[in-house]
């Protein structure tokens, strides 16, 4: 049932909601197309896998989560603003629906022109950008979008959560535990509780279970499965690395393909806050950064495929190919690996049996709002784990960080430190290690520590653990074809030994270049590289100068 509406202009928040000025309305309005709007049109609606740019010239639109079923109201947008969200730059499935309140006249361009004009005019472009990346945001804190319904005590509902978290996809969780209304909602759906957890767009479209990469087709992150002509260049993994290799890569003409297992972004995707990244003085949030670079490396024609996870690489009639979950095989004359490391495991019994319900690898808003008002720990002496600390101390009365060394300064940068020692309500347990979990039926109760260096053993309250305990490359699948060091990064430069000493032109031993592996026109960079600088900055570095790599071996080893 339609709710009452008011028709009073939702406040613009932080630059949400921005007023175009007059230059920018004209300049708009040389390319777009103004057109009369009837009250209760819709302009373009939820699940809409594609959608327009609009403008408010004249009356009010409203932007409304469950249309024409439980209506819930976002925002009223009125003469000078603009509709859309990040969906709309990114090619996802629109995850609300505008429709007219108030009759008048609208602007409408199509995404292309939007891009060519905001490609002219920086601060339009940046305005937008900003405006669309809170409002993504601000839907998130909703709760729009999709619905995860599903048992707290599921692995795959964990999984499900973690996918959409992960990729900043604005859903709500409906748990079956603690939500008397989700049983409801199955039955009237249709839905037996065995079926569970399912997805539910659009109101009634319902996938039982689905894969990621199902979930990812249907909000329209992963296009359809589909033979590919050969690319200049292949980027196997889209952390801070990959997606600058994509960005310089795609800028510079060659046609370029990134696959990622999980999402854009990588680990420092999950990251609160980067505050020692150059040019952000007031830090930045892992997922804006990440969804950024994203938006920029498609607008350079970057192809982005999430989730692909890789599991093999082999030479072919001269290119070579990748194979990846869910996709067909990839070729691409050179290729550049950014898969990065994975953060290892808490070596301890009944580790499994907590995962996915109370043992979490990252510490996001998602994971923060599910621990809000009960006590957690943090395992880690790192940066990540200090950040993760602070976070969860804003949304919980007792954090208790567990680390293995003597002192944090080992591990941990000052500026941390000095956060973690003004905040109250995070204790620090100096050279300590879990050594037992506590709990039942899925639900972590309490952690047992033991202190390392008198070997005294004691009980703490923890409702969940998040772990930040190193990072192990990801790099099995390619043990057999790369060199890989004695801890499993891809060796490069010096260090490699190629595969084929022949491989060089005219018979000449082939010598790799910097960042290139033991397989000519094959790099590695970030994270998954043997000696490389665990920091987002030289990541970023890393994936922009193998690019210019890049174009000097395919300028020795032209196509066929």
């Amino acid at each position: 049932m339609q709710s009452q509406v008011s028709l009073s202009e939702t406040p613009d928040l932080y630059g949400a909601f921005p007023r175009l000025s007059d230059p920018q309305l004209a300049l708009l309005a040389e390319h777009g197309e103004r057109r009369r709007t009837r009250t209760e049109e819709v302009l373009f609606r939820e699940g809409d896998r594609s959608y327009d740019f609009f403008v408010v010239l004249d009356g009010k639109v409203a932007v409304v989560d469950g249309f024409e079923g439980d209506e819930r109201l976002i925002a009223v947008h009125g003469p000078g603003r603009f509709l859309g969200e990040l969906s709309l730059l990114s090619g996802e499935a629109a995850f609300f629906t505008a429709v007219v309140r108030e009759r008048g006249e609208v602007l409408r361009l199509t995404v292309e022109q939007l891009k060519e004009i905001v490609s002219r005019d920086q601060a339009l472009g940046d305005m937008i950008l900003r405006a669309y990346l809170i409002r993504r945001e601000i839907l998130i804190g909703l709760g729009v979008g999709l619905r995860i319904v599903g048992s707290r005590y599921s692995t795959d509902t964990g999984r499900l959560r973690e996918f959409a978290a992960r990729n900043r996809l604005p859903h709500r969780w409906i748990d079956l535990e603690e939500d008397p209304a989700a049983e409801a909602l199955l039955c009237g759906l249709g839905v037996a509780p065995d079926d569970t957890p399912v997805v539910i767009l659009r109101g009634t479209r319902v996938l039982r279970n689905p894969s990621n990469a199902e979930l990812a087709r249907a909000v329209g992150l992963l296009s359809p499965a589909s033979a590919r002509s050969v690319a200049d260049l292949l980027v196997v993994g889209a952390g801070p690395a990959g997606l600058a290799a994509a960005v310089y890569g795609a800028s510079e003409g060659l046609r370029t393909v990134t696959l990622d297992a999980v999402a854009t972004g990588g680990q420092a995707g999950t990251s609160s806050r980067i505050e020692n990244y150059l040019g952000f003085p007031a830090g930045i949030s892992g997922a804006e950064l990440a969804e950024r670079a994203t938006i920029q490396a498609r607008r350079f024609g970057a192809e982005i495929n999430v989730p692909a996870e890789a599991k093999g690489l082999a030479q072919e009639d001269g290119h070579h190919v990748i194979r990846a979950d869910g996709q067909p095989e990839t070729r691409a004359r050179a290729v550049v690996i950014a898969t990065g490391a994975r953060y290892r495991r808490l070596p301890v019994e009944r580790r499994e049996e907590f995962e996915g319900t109370s043992i979490y690898y990252a510490a996001t808003p998602i994971e923060t709002n599910l621990c809000r008002g009960d006590p957690v720990a943090v395992v880690g002496g790192g940066n990540s784990a200090a950040q993760g600390a602070l976070l969860l101390a804003e949304q919980t009365p007792v954090v208790r960080l567990i680390v293995r060394e003597n002192d944090l300064a080992e591990n941990m940068s000052r500026y941390l430190i000095d956060r973690i020692e003004r905040t109250p309500n995070i204790e620090v347990l100096l050279h300590s290690e879990v050594r037992e979990l506590i709990g039942h039926d899925g639900r972590l109760e309490a952690l047992e520590i033991e202190n390392t260096r008198t070997g005294g053993r004691g009980r703490v309250e923890g409702r969940a653990l998040f772990v930040f305990i190193g990072a192990e490359p990801h790099t099995g699948w390619l043990r057999d074809e790369l060199v890989l060091d004695d801890r499993g990064f891809i060796a490069t430069g010096p260090e490699a030994t190629p595969s084929d000493e022949s491989s060089g032109l005219g018979g000449a031993p082939y010598r790799p270049r910097l960042f290139e592996s033991s397989r000519p026109g094959v790099f590695a960079v970030g994270d998954v590289r043997s000696g490389s600088v665990k920091r987002v900055a030289s990541a970023v570095g890393e994936g922009s100068m193998s690019v210019r790599l890049v174009h000097e071996y395919l300028a020795s080893h032209p196509a066929g």
